[in-house]
């Protein structure tokens, strides 16, 4: 079991799995500034689509209780891809959702979700149970108080899903900074910082 820690992600080997990033939950984050996290789902997924990872979106109940998905996060969906609007609190537990992981052909499950210790820790915890590597991409995740945050940490890592930061999992796919996509990918990540680095670089050359 412990190898799997140890394993590398992938372009080949990862999906990403998007739960209930729904203009209705958001109104109810508090352990994040709002914008960060559109910020940062948003930059995740434009990356995953960079770097061609499959992605499975899931709502809840979209047309009533939660609402759509958020804009930043709806526009950085590849077009055409079918969010899967359900009814059941874990997003494992909808036979397309789990049906169209299995598709991928991946062993490894990048997860994001609103909240944290629902939308996202349930089916990463199912997926985990079921054979897959899971990972939580904490801060593309939100919930609605300290507590909710840090039982839902708690709970991730009781269950053996690994829990890291939205542009670390992306960095590793990535690899190598000489790839021909790195530039596109480091902008749709979209981190000040880099973007400092780039400009100065261009400004005053190596």
């Amino acid at each position: 079991m412990q190898k799997r820690f140890h394993d590398t992600l992938t372009a080949d080997n990862t999906a990403l799995l998007l739960v209930d990033h729904q203009i209705g939950l958001f109104t109810g984050v508090r352990d994040m500034n709002v914008g960060e996290l559109k910020h940062n789902v948003a930059g995740l997924t434009r990356a995953a689509a960079r770097l061609d990872l499959p992605i499975v979106a899931t709502t809840t109940a979209a047309d009533s209780m939660w609402g759509p998905l958020v804009p930043e996060l709806r526009s950085a969906l590849p077009h055409g891809l079918e969010v899967i609007d359900r009814s059941t609190v874990n997003a494992w537990h909808d036979d397309r959702v789990r049906r169209a992981v299995e598709a991928t052909g991946r062993d490894k499950l990048l997860i994001a979700g609103v909240s944290l210790e629902v939308c996202a820790a349930l089916p990463a915890i199912a997926a985990t149970a079921a054979g897959y590597t899971a990972y939580v991409a904490v801060d593309a995740s939100g919930t609605f108080s300290a507590t909710k945050r840090e039982t839902g940490l708690l709970r991730l890592q009781q269950a053996g899903v690994i829990v890291s930061d939205y542009a670390s999992l992306v960095v590793e796919i990535l690899a190598d900074n000489a790839h021909p996509k790195a530039a596109d990918v480091y902008a749709d990540l979209d981190m000040p910082f880099a973007t400092l680095v780039g400009q100065l670089v261009a400004a005053y050359g190596r």
